[in-house]
């Protein structure tokens, strides 16, 4: 991970030119979530954040679905890009990620994820999304992220 003189990682975000992820936004500087994606975000035609993913075989259970714990990574990179701009003076953790499996995800799926900031407070933040599979929803879950302390 890369840390600038504060300590605190250095994500380095990158609109892509050109390949099926076009105009998709990427970022690294986050260990686990490199291991774990690639996860993807841009803004739609109405301001708002949307992230996604392409499912892989190293997502699926023993039944040839995506995980569980796959769909709840995903979830919690998708709250920090929900709440980007309630975050721009502060580090951050997940306090709080609950979540309602009510679909299966195929391998080589495009799972896509939207959400929103339900209220942003002092020190907490709260949010809620859908993930979906071809306009079917697979994943509903509500979140709260804590601010930790401010970026120098």
């Amino acid at each position: 991970m890369a840390n600038g003189d504060t300590g605190y990682p250095t994500f380095v975000h990158k609109t892509l030119e050109d390949g099926p992820w076009a105009g998709w936004t990427v970022y690294t500087g986050e260990p686990f979530e490199d291991h774990a994606g690639p996860f993807f975000y841009r803004i739609d035609e109405t301001g708002a954040p949307v992230c996604a993913m392409r499912t892989e075989a190293k997502h699926m259970n023993g039944g040839g679905f995506m995980h569980g714990g796959a769909l709840m990574t995903f979830a919690d990179y998708a709250i920090f890009i929900f709440a980007r701009e309630q975050l721009t003076e502060s580090s951050s953790v997940t306090a709080s990620l609950n979540a309602d499996f009510v679909g299966a995800v195929p391998p080589g799926a495009l799972l896509e994820c939207r959400g929103e900031v339900v209220k942003g407070g002092r020190s907490l933040v709260f949010l809620r999304g859908l993930m979906t599979v071809e306009g079917q929803t697979v994943f509903s879950f509500s979140a709260v992220i804590k601010k930790t302390g401010k970026r120098a």
